[in-house]
């Protein structure tokens, strides 16, 4: 069986192209301040030993979700959820929903809806001279995840 398929160059992702939403206790934010975003899942393995084998083998045995947001220094948003928990010790858990979508591409639309999420990290006061555009990361994990829409590079529809 012989494959001449490849990627159309106009089908490689505009990571430009998109939008992500904060759902956060049934108000939905749109965070157009953010520069990028990225959220992976990490499998969790043992270690494990069997006879006549010498080496190791590997069970998952769990998973874990973490991502990054670099934004523009622009909002309050996570600080304020921040500032919650540090004063009143009440966490805030919401959900952000991340969409790729390139017009010029033919492969669609990729929508994802994290669940549970939850900052790790927040700049709470931020100076630079160095720059004109002030930027911070925050770090979350989740506990959930969807793809509401998948990318679907065989038909292009």
């Amino acid at each position: 069986m012989t494959y001449n398929q490849t990627l159309k160059a106009w089908d490689a992702i505009n990571g430009a192209m998109g939008c992500v939403y904060a759902k956060v206790d049934g108000s939905v934010e749109e965070m157009f301040y953010v520069r990028d975003i990225e959220a992976v899942i990490t499998k969790k393995k043992s270690e494990i030993k069997v006879l006549g084998y010498p080496g190791l083998k590997t069970k998952a045995t769990g998973w874990t979700g973490s991502g990054t947001m670099n934004m523009y220094y622009c909002t309050s948003y996570f600080r304020e959820m921040m500032l919650k928990y540090a004063n009143t010790g009440v966490d805030t858990y919401f959900d952000l929903y991340i969409e790729n979508d390139d017009p010029s591409s033919e492969i669609g639309s990729q929508r994802i809806w994290l669940k549970k999420v939850n900052i790790n990290t927040v700049s709470i006061g931020k100076l630079n001279t160095n720059t004109t555009e002030l930027s911070e990361t925050i770090e979350f994990t989740f506990d959930g995840v969807e793809i509401l829409e998948a990318f679907d590079p065989v038909t292009g529809e």
